[in-house]
């Protein structure tokens, strides 16, 4: 069976204007310590909207190549990396499995749009047999065998209030290799308060899973991200190999 064409997603302004800038900050044609335009001439420069440059600062501001205080926003300076937050705890986002990573033939994500298991109905604010948006994301190894899988599911105030989401609730059909890495900066710019919680384990008994490739046992991270109201914009379950991969846990301050 040949495989379903590859979903390719149009760029976003704001990433698009974040790309001129932090090609221009490499390059330093803009120095480290200088001012950069402000956001109306950015967005005159850019022919884009004041919120597009300023989403492109904030990323930006999170990749900690320019600072802004009252002053206005600057180039960070030479020699001034900000001191590295303890080993176990990083001022970073986790990462949504939204999007190929490896070989886009190691890859297999979809994105349908169905109801969720019962128990998980009430906790995405649905109605019971009520469909909702769901994602799910296969890493593959060399020989077929499953690396990591997850599947995630939204609830309506997430469908609802992020636009990124909620263009796919108009298609019918399934999406091919959906690219949702950007998912959390999405809430960001919803101006949704997010906050992660995740549960790492390792099952036991007759039902856990196993890598068939060489029986190593598996991880598996139930992961629910909320806003600031308490109500679960996402539910995730990845499962991955113990022998095969690493999970690293990040969190935003």
């Amino acid at each position: 069976m040949a495989e379903p064409d590859t979903e390719v997603a149009e760029v976003p302004l704001y990433l698009r204007v974040a790309a001129v800038l932090r090609d221009d900050l490499a390059h330093r044609r803009i120095s480290p310590g200088t001012r950069l335009p402000s956001e109306r001439s950015l967005s005159q420069r850019y022919h884009v909207n004041r919120q597009t440059v300023r989403s492109a600062l904030q990323l930006l501001r999170d990749e900690r190549l320019v600072v802004t205080d009252r002053r206005g926003t600057f180039a960070a300076a030479a020699g001034t990396e900000p001191e590295p937050a303890a080993p176990a705890l990083t001022a970073r986002r986790p990462n949504f499995p939204g999007g190929p990573r490896v070989s886009e033939a190691l890859v297999r994500a979809s994105l349908t749009w169905e109801p969720p298991p019962t128990p998980l109905t009430s906790r995405l604010l649905l109605a019971p047999g009520e469909p909702t948006l769901v994602h799910r994301h296969v890493v593959l190894g060399p020989q077929g065998t499953a690396l990591q899988r997850a599947v995630s599911w939204f609830s309506r105030p997430a469908v609802t209030e992020i636009p990124q989401l909620a263009r796919y609730r108009r298609g019918k059909d399934g999406h091919h290799q959906p690219d949702l890495r950007l998912l959390y900066h999405w809430m960001h710019q919803a101006g949704l308060r997010i906050t992660h919680r995740e549960s790492v384990g390792v099952p036991s008994g007759p039902d856990a899973p196993y890598d068939a490739s060489g029986g190593a046992a598996r991880l598996v991270v139930h992961r629910v991200v909320s806003d600031q109201h308490g109500h679960a914009l996402e539910i995730t379950d990845i499962d991955f190999s113990a022998q095969s991969a690493a999970w690293t846990y990040e969190f935003s301050a």
